[in-house]
């Protein structure tokens, strides 16, 4: 079976979404299938070799032609080598990195006009689409990497009579970011065009309930499709000397950062373990640093600089000898949280997890025994959780193996292939048993 996944690239930090279709991609070659990855809007930023990822691959819609195209129609008539010239990755990739500096109202405008979708308007990026995929073989079945690309379902449909997956990866948080004009729109329109695609997948059981109500869709519509790592390079946890607190993802306010080091200074402070260190990694743009240079300088007034280390942007090597160094591990979203690959990357190195009581947290918890689910409206709640834990070393030892034994039973790239095999294959059966 041939699997054709279209993956939105970042173009400057890693994202779970393009990190779980390389990893799904490598797995299903690695079992005799036929995948490929094709970049969309921006080049992918991967963390491990890519099996998938043709070094030949355009990059299709590229973002800075999409915009343009939206911009003035004109773009839409474009020559191709001024295409080839703007979809050249180190510009793409440069563009990406100022991606703060594009106005709401723009992001509002670009991904109505996604999910619209009209073929005569985006001819041109079709017919380069359709074009590569024809070169290179028609697949059995084309994914969609999020639902934000579900406006592509019916003009590949009306391509190739093939079955389309549609898959959900944060999409809520997205649209309720943008401004009031546009999102209310896309939400019923990303509802009218996630009916086009034959499959809807969700990374957990509570994200499809959410969505399916969101968009207005019968419940159990979307079908549960865990994410899962490659558990290869991951380490236990070392000896440590000082306790280590640890966050690894996006530096930004949605993710709480500014919560996690708020509950750090109270653990320090009131709850006098002063010896313990808070370690911070994941991506950082641009437009993050004012919150990181804010919160070193809240950390410096307090003489605790020295106690905080801060990595930015890690590799795949380098991120897993980060989680080894930790004795617990907490990202404290502000927002529904669709999955959290972070915490299975935690719970893959051995490291207690300590994370909020909503979300996908309580499913990926309870199924893997690898954490503690907490509420933490408030700094003090989260510093709590933490004191606890640091106190009794004997119950951090076995949170940390039921995680990594967790991880390796419901979250490995073998159990998500298969899942994923599962659910494709009566799509594709059932599409030949109507030809």
């Amino acid at each position: 079976m041939k699997i054709t996944f279209l993956t939105p690239g970042t173009g400057s930090y890693y994202c779970g979404a393009c990190m779980r279709d390389n990893a799904l991609a490598n797995a299903l070659i690695q079992s005799g299938h036929e995948a490929e990855l094709l970049p969309m809007y921006l080049p992918l930023m991967l963390d491990e070799e890519s099996e998938g990822l043709d070094s030949d691959s355009p990059v299709f819609f590229g973002g800075i032609n999409i915009y343009l195209q939206q911009k003035f129609s004109i773009f839409r008539n474009s020559p191709e080598w001024m295409d080839r010239l703007l979809n050249k990755p180190g510009l793409l990739q440069s563009v990406a990195k100022r991606s703060h500096m594009t106005s709401a109202r723009d992001h509002g405008e670009m991904t109505f006009e996604m999910l619209r979708l009209d073929g005569a308007d985006f001819e041109k990026e079709l017919r380069k689409l359709y074009s590569w995929i024809n070169d290179h073989g028609r697949p059995d079945v084309l994914c969609l990497s999020t639902a934000l690309q579900s406006g592509l379902a019916r003009e590949i449909k009306k391509q190739w009579d093939i079955p389309v997956v549609c898959c959900f990866q944060g999409e809520d948080s997205f649209l309720d970011s943008l401004p009031d004009e546009f999102r209310e729109r896309c939400w019923i329109l990303m509802a009218e065009r996630c009916r086009d695609a034959d499959l809807l997948l969700g990374p957990s059981n509570f994200y499809g309930r959410l969505m399916e109500k969101r968009l207005g869709l019968d419940e159990g519509v979307i079908k549960t499709q865990y994410n899962g790592i490659n558990l290869e390079g991951f380490r236990g946890r070392k000896s440590l000397n000082v306790p280590a607190i640890g966050y690894l993802a996006r530096m930004c306010e949605a993710k709480g950062l500014a919560l996690l080091v708020d509950a750090f200074i109270h653990l320090r402070v009131q709850l006098g373990n002063e010896n313990c260190r808070l370690e911070v990694a994941g991506a950082m743009t641009q437009g993050d640093v004012p919150l990181v240079e804010s919160l070193k300088k809240k950390l410096s007034d307090l003489g605790l600089t020295d106690a905080v280390g801060w990595r930015p942007n890690i590799s795949r090597e380098e991120k897993q000898d980060f989680l080894s160094g930790l004795s617990v591990f907490t990202v404290p979203v502000q927002y529904e949280e669709a999955f959290g690959l972070y915490v299975i990357e935690a719970m893959a190195a051995s490291v207690p997890v300590v994370q909020p009581n909503r979300s996908a947290f309580p499913e990926l918890i309870e199924s893997s025994g690898g954490g503690v689910c907490v509420d933490m409206d408030s700094p003090e709640q989260l510093a709590a959780a933490w004191h606890d834990l640091l106190e009794t070393p004997e119950r951090l030892l076995e949170i940390g193996d039921r995680g990594r034994f967790g991880v390796e039973q419901h979250y490995s790239t073998e159990a998500m292939k298969n899942s994923f095999i599962t659910a494709v294959e009566s799509l594709v059966q059932s599409k030949s048993k109507n030809e």
